[in-house]
């Protein structure tokens, strides 16, 4: 049942698709034909993502963005209203809903198709966001015709806001100097300068706080004149895929909560490392209990 009542710990804008996810021995060679071992079909796309993980990790989610009134779009309506999502502000229409497959190898790297069709991103106006209360708000930039103005409108009123940025495209550039929290990935970065440090030191430019993922080897943050790094949680990866969905999920949620700043980081790494325990973004996504029992199991004395 879709949540509708009361103040919206984080809203998600961006984008919605529908994941085929087949595990394969290896990613195929030019030409070559290749057997799936499994098949795993469900909700996906970092917006909606975080959405979910927000919610399971029990706090109060929306999502705005598209999907379609086919059947992937259908499906996907249904798991997000299953899992909580208030979804007032996402918009139903004719248009194909994006469709993503995605081959994932026993050691859990990945290869990903998108296919968007002739669904474009909807306009300013297609949105009426004073429709909900909301504490933060997290962008990941593929809606870039409604985030923009919606950014600065949010830091205009002093809501948080923070920007998932996978990779460099026109929504991710446009909003990058418009967001309070600039968490990124180590490719994002990588646009910047070929050292990390030095893409730190480029993108702290841009927001007060930026952080960038490392997968395995944790991240490096920047907060005015404060940076550290943080370590990966350490965990059996099956899937990458959806981590740093979660990863901005759970960070849009630990601002919302008033999380002090390590702690924040390390509420969030968890659920990206979770999130890889498992096939499959969506079914990756941690609930609130995985997500406790790993922070208290791996608590770090020296934070």
């Amino acid at each position: 049942m879709t949540a509708a009542t009361g103040v919206v710990d984080v809203l998600c804008v961006g984008h919605a698709s529908y994941d085929l996810v087949f595990s394969v021995v290896r990613h195929p060679a030019e030409d070559e034909k290749i057997v799936a071992d499994g098949l795993i079909a469900c909700g996906g796309g970092p917006a909606a993502n975080a959405a979910v993980t927000v919610a399971r990790l029990g706090f109060k989610s929306a999502f705005a963005g598209y999907l379609g009134l086919d059947l992937y779009g259908e499906k996907h309506w249904q798991e997000l209203s299953g899992e909580g999502v208030d979804l007032r502000l996402t918009v139903r229409g004719s248009s194909p809903t994006p469709l993503s497959a995605i081959l994932v190898k026993p050691d859990g790297k990945r290869a990903l198709i998108n296919y968007k069709g002739e669904t474009r991103p909807l306009a300013v106006g297609d949105i009426d966001f004073s429709a909900i209360v909301f504490k933060v708000v997290l962008f990941d930039g593929h809606e870039p015709h409604l985030s923009v103005p919606f950014a600065e409108r949010a830091r205009s009123e002093t809501v948080p806001t923070v920007l998932d940025a996978g990779s460099l495209h026109a929504g991710t550039k446009a909003l990058m100097g418009r967001v309070d929290y600039l968490v990124c990935s180590e490719k994002f970065a990588r646009q910047f300068a070929a050292d990390e440090e030095r893409a730190l030191a480029r993108l702290a430019e841009a927001a007060p706080a930026v952080v960038i993922t490392l997968g395995e080897r944790g991240l490096i943050w920047r907060r005015g004149t404060e940076r550290g790094a943080v370590p990966a949680f350490t965990v059996a990866a099956v899937d990458t895929t959806g981590a740093g969905d979660a990863f901005h999920g759970a960070f849009a949620a630990a601002v919302a909560a008033g999380t002090e700043w390590v702690d924040l980081l390390r509420y969030a790494s968890a659920a990206g490392a979770l999130c890889c325990t498992k096939m499959g973004a969506r079914q990756g996504l941690p609930s609130k209990e995985e997500h406790r029992i790993l922070l208290q199991r791996c608590a770090h004395p020296d934070r």
